[in-house]
């Protein structure tokens, strides 16, 4: 009995078999060719069909816009900040007390306002002492003047006298005694003239030293009274009431915020885009305030480290509100360039590493063309690099590569 069973199961795995792997010999044995031989003619056009239909679906979708270069106002862009127009530490130039009441901080102040008065000492004492010399030292020069004026007779005469002299000696009439006589007398009166002038000089001198020693005085007592260099603000408390100042002790610290500037450093490849008198516009990194003003000063001298320029812009502030120290993005007007605007999830890199989109072309196949970034807008991003009529693939550029066939859905530009 199991000899049977063995056998009956190895002749259905056998029918089994066949009808798996010989079926249109099992079909033609059976009396169904014609049938086979017509289903087969049917299946291959199907087959053809689909073959074509999986190669037309092996082509990646994608979606392009043509987009056109249009003229757009180049900007510098930079990172600062704000810096006060002028800041001052004002020092004493003398040694004294300080007399007057301290000025806080904060505190306004016009040009010329009092910041620190110093007790005066024993000052006005040496400005008098310096007049009263200025004084007498004056009352001397018409004296001297005086003197001048009588010696210089006397040489008068006595040249008078040694020419008469000498013209009785010629004729006889007088003996070289009374020459010699006049002769010395002219000298005598020579000396006195030199003399004199020596006193006129020593007198005027002591006017010059006394002129000069009350109009040290005068200083001296100019000094104790620090006055503010320009308008501004206080950025430091003054030395208080009590406090010995020695020369070069600091009194205050002053700043003057209107107008403010704001500094930069371009970049080497830029600088050449930056000229004086360039509008330029800046936004505050807290708040977001927006400022605008020109350039005043572009450096000529790269600084040794970061090789950049130093760029400054002067901005109005009437009302104090822009601080010293403030960080700013700074855009700095320049020469207007060709550009087109795309979104920028359209940017890409291909397998070198290079920023730039995917185009298509007539005929469908994708390039790459590298872009640099020029500005980011709300409305997308402006890059330059493309040509000026450009197939720009938005949607789908990550699954594909240059030179691949694809195909394109244009879209339009949305407001």
């Amino acid at each position: 009995m199991r000899i049977f069973s063995i056998i009956a199961a190895l002749a259905v795995t056998l029918v089994l078999a066949m009808s798996i792997l010989a079926r249109p010999q099992l079909m033609a044995l059976l009396g169904g060719g014609e049938e086979a031989a017509q289903t087969e003619e049917t299946a291959a056009p199907q087959e053809v069909a689909q073959a074509t239909a999986a190669e037309n679906n092996e082509l990646v979708r994608v979606q392009v816009r043509k987009v056109r270069a249009e003229q757009v106002d180049s900007a510098v862009i930079l990172r600062g900040e704000t810096e006060a127009a002028r800041q001052v530490d004002v020092r004493s130039e003398t040694s004294a007390i300080v007399a007057s009441d301290p000025l806080r901080k904060g505190a306004q102040v016009a040009e010329g306002d009092a910041l620190c008065v110093l007790d005066p000492g024993t000052r006005r004492a040496a400005l008098a002492e310096a007049q009263a010399r200025l004084t007498e030292a004056e009352s001397r020069v018409p004296e001297a003047e005086a003197r001048l004026s009588e010696a210089e007779a006397r040489l008068d005469e006595a040249e008078i006298n040694q020419n008469a002299a000498a013209r009785l000696s010629e004729d006889g009439f007088a003996s070289q005694t009374r020459l010699a006589a006049a002769d010395a007398a002219v000298a005598a009166a020579k000396a006195g003239v030199s003399s004199a002038t020596s006193g006129l000089r020593a007198a005027r001198s002591g006017i010059e030293s006394a002129t000069a020693a009350v109009a040290a005085a005068e200083k001296e007592i100019e000094r104790l009274t620090i006055a503010a260099p320009f308008s501004g603000l206080l950025e430091s408390d003054t030395a208080e009431l009590g406090s010995l100042l020695q020369p070069g002790a600091l009194c205050a610290t002053i700043i003057q915020l209107d107008p403010i500037k704001l500094v930069g450093f371009v970049p080497e490849t830029e600088v050449n885009r930056v000229s004086l008198g360039a509008m330029a516009g800046a936004r505050l990194a807290a708040g977001g305030e927006e400022v605008r003003g020109e350039v005043t000063f572009l450096s000529r001298s790269a600084d040794p480290q970061t090789r950049t320029f130093r760029v400054e812009i002067e901005v109005p502030n009437d009302d104090l509100s822009i601080r010293d120290g403030q960080t700013v993005e700074i855009a700095i007007a320049s020469a207007g360039v060709k550009a087109h605007l795309i979104p920028q999830s359209a940017l890409t890199l291909n397998d070198e590493g290079t920023l730039g989109v995917r185009l298509v072309d007539e005929a469908a196949v994708v390039s790459f063309a590298p872009v640099e970034i020029m500005r980011d807008t709300n409305r997308g991003i402006w890059v330059t690099g493309l040509p000026e009529v450009a197939n720009v693939i938005v949607v789908g550029q990550e699954y594909v590569t240059a030179g691949v066939t694809v195909a394109p859905t244009f879209v339009e530009v949305t407001q």
